[in-house]
């Protein structure tokens, strides 16, 4: 995992340019702490969805500008461990939280992805004026003002900071679980549902960490002589 200490960021003030991101525009008259609240690992069949809230301190916004943060998705393996290493430094603060997959599986990964999100936010030291949330769902009983941001990862700042740890986060605990379950290429896949991992799943049927609410899961094992 990234270990990173979190303590407050020292940053030097910078001036803030005009930009696309909401930080430098609709938000900047805020008053207050802002947390950017993002998951990972929704649509995957193996493992926990995951979530991160980071709160970032003014002064970190242009560097991460600078550094052409974006969604975690259109970044590289490589890219994203290199921002994470940045983003948790200059961070006021930062937590992970994540629903299991028996948890996901009693509550619906809607409600389990609700619950990570709300968990990240919980264990936040720093309390938040606002938190920006991936999507069009609340929080369900989160005490902290919220706002959703459809594409938010595109969006702001702070949530395409959350994405991304929450994916470096989420990938490091994968391909350790990929040493304990080697047949279903997980390494390569993360948990999602490539070929192969499909095949396996025919081949030796789902694991305990498999999502078995989800139908590529509840697949019979084929018998092959």
């Amino acid at each position: 995992m990234v270990e990173i200490q979190q303590t407050a960021a020292n940053c030097s003030p910078a001036p803030l340019e005009k930009s696309s991101w909401l930080e430098f525009s609709t938000l900047s008259g805020i008053s207050g702490l802002v947390a950017g609240v993002d998951e990972v690992g929704r649509g995957a069949l193996f493992g926990p969805v995951v979530a991160a809230a980071v709160i970032l301190p003014d002064c970190a916004l242009p560097k991460l500008m600078a550094a052409k943060i974006k969604d975690s998705k259109k970044l590289s393996s490589q890219r994203r461990t290199q921002l994470t290493q940045q983003i948790c430094g200059l961070a006021v603060d930062w937590k992970i939280g994540f629903a299991s997959t028996a948890e996901i599986d009693k509550i619906n990964i809607l409600q389990a992805t609700l619950l990570a999100m709300k968990r990240a936010v919980l264990k936040l030291k720093v309390q938040p004026a606002l938190c920006l949330v991936d999507g069009n769902q609340l929080i369900k009983d989160l005490l902290v003002p919220q706002q959703t941001i459809v594409k938010g990862d595109e969006r702001s700042l702070a949530i395409a900071s959350a994405s991304i740890v929450a994916k470096v986060w989420r990938d490091e605990l994968i391909m350790r679980l990929a040493l304990k379950y080697p047949m279903y290429n997980l390494e390569c896949n993360k948990g999602y549902g490539s070929q192969r991992h499909l095949l396996a799943l025919q081949q030796y049927g789902p694991s305990p960490l498999h999502r078995k609410s989800f139908r590529p899961c509840q697949i019979k094992v084929l018998d092959i002589q």
